[in-house]
Order: structure tokens, then sequence, then C-alpha cells
């Protein structure tokens, strides 16, 4: 892996940070940032963001092979690995059929999309793939630097593991809630878990890791909660974070959802680095 990501990074939405946000993370420790939210072909922010920093990496999580063509995604990269080289992970993916119009054969799609990128000299070694099912996996492994999965456990991340053999990057993505009371902890991961149980791809991910239709029905299980969004002290996140790493993953990118995700960070950084 040429791209030195560190154990744990952050995931966050790509409008949520900012050069200020991302010196921040750097000071305590943390080895790169995440962009979710598909930041756009320009990718004008994780320039921002490594302009703002000395050894902090920058991943997209993800770009939309949907909404950015290869060119205009393959000029970015180039700009922003002339000035910053060595630190920017391009993360692609297809996205979801329910929020896609354009999504049909995505499997196709994402070779034809690495092969245009091949074509544009964006190296294998500097991308990833969004990945959760084992055919995507193996291409993550065949043709980028490794897997991106989102909205999994880590018995996925094992899973993940055997698929890609090792060498291959896995950084799994962990959503976490600081909060020690199980109530209001549970109600602000439902907040988000919810909203990728209207998702295909990944409600049949979660049903292969063992929840049932009654786990994922309306808004979520308190059980299926309590695996997506970690909850309570910086000791039991950590464990819960460390327990992927034991699976096989080399990365973890942790998805704060507290309003302001900043003590979570600094609690987090003390305990886990």
């Amino acid at each position: 892996m040429a791209i030195e990501l560190g154990k744990i990074g952050i995931w966050r939405g790509a409008t949520q940070t900012n050069g200020e946000f991302a010196a921040e993370v750097e000071k305590l420790g943390y080895g790169a940032v995440w962009l979710g939210g598909s930041p756009g072909g320009d990718l004008a922010i994780v320039e921002e963001l490594l302009d703002a920093t000395e050894r902090l990496a920058v991943a997209t999580g993800i770009v939309n092979i949907w909404a950015d063509a290869p060119a205009a995604i393959a000029k970015a990269f180039h700009r922003i690995e002339k000035k910053h080289p060595g630190r920017f992970l391009l993360g692609i993916g297809a996205g979801h059929p329910e929020a896609t119009q354009q999504y049909t054969k995505p499997y196709t799609a994402l070779v034809e999309y690495l092969d245009a990128l091949d074509a544009a000299g964006v190296p294998k070694e500097s991308r990833a793939l969004a990945a959760l099912g084992p055919k995507v996996l193996k291409l993550a492994g065949d043709r980028t630097a490794g897997a991106h999965p989102y909205l999994v456990t880590p018995e996925h991340t094992r899973t993940a593991r055997e698929v890609l053999g090792e060498g291959p990057l896995l950084a799994p993505e962990h959503k976490v809630v600081f909060d020690t009371d199980d109530d209001k902890a549970r109600a602000l991961g439902r907040k988000t878990v919810q909203f990728y149980l209207r998702l295909s791809n990944y409600t049949a991910n979660l049903r292969k890791l063992g929840f049932t239709d009654e786990d994922l029905a309306g808004e979520g299980s308190d059980r299926l909660v309590d695996a997506l969004a970690l909850h309570g002290d910086a000791p039991a996140i950590a464990a819960g974070v460390r327990a992927h790493l034991e699976a096989g993953a080399d990365h973890v990118n942790l998805q704060v959802l507290d309003e302001d995700p900043f003590p979570a960070y600094r609690a987090l950084a003390a305990e886990l680095f």
C-alpha cells in the first residue's frame, strides 16, 4: 500500500469538512479523512484538506461513477497528486439502484470506469473500491489498492479478508455514538442507520450477516442499530473498533454521529493511539 492511512481514520461528509477540521484531526493523530457524499468532479475539497495538513491522507468514500466521468476525475487526481504526492486515495463506487437512474450493470460499469482510469494513468495503488459482496471485493483486490466496505460489522470484515487474501487494503467504515445512555445513543444511531434500510444492496448484505427481516423492518431493531452504530464510552467503542482490526482490517474509518464529533475524536484518540 503506497498511501499511508494509519490504523484509524475518520469518515465525514464532504460538506462537513474544511481545512480547519482536517488540521485538527491530524493533530489528534488520525491517519486519514474519508470524504462521503461523492464530493464533486473537481475534488476541490480534497485539495483543501491536503493544503491544510502535512501528513494526513485524504480518501474519497466515494466518488460515484454515475455522477462524474472518469476523465474529469483522472484530471483532478493528477492535479492533486502533483501537488501532494502519495496522500490521496481515490475511492470510487457504483452507489445504489434506488438512488441512481443510470444504475444498470454496475459491475460492468465499474470495470469500464477502472479501464478508463488505467488509460488516464491513475495508478492501481492510488485508488480503492466500495465493495460488499465477493465479486466486487475480488475486483477491488485485483484492480485497486483494496476495498472500502460501508455499513458493515467485524463479521463482514473477516469474510472480506478471506475473499481479498493477504495484501490488498481492507478499510471498513463504522458508525459511532459517544454516549453511555443506551436509549439516547440508539436513537441517534437509528436516525442514520434507518436510511440505509431502504437500499437493497445494504439490506442484502445485512441478511448475509445474519440479520433477519424483523431486524431490518421499520427503523431497525436495537440489535441491528447496536451492531452498526457502536455506542458507549471510549473503551467500549475502542473494543468494537479493534474487533475489525482483529478480523483482518488494515484501517478502520470512524463516522461519529454526535452533533459535535470532537469529544469522541479526542477520547478515542487517547484510547486507540
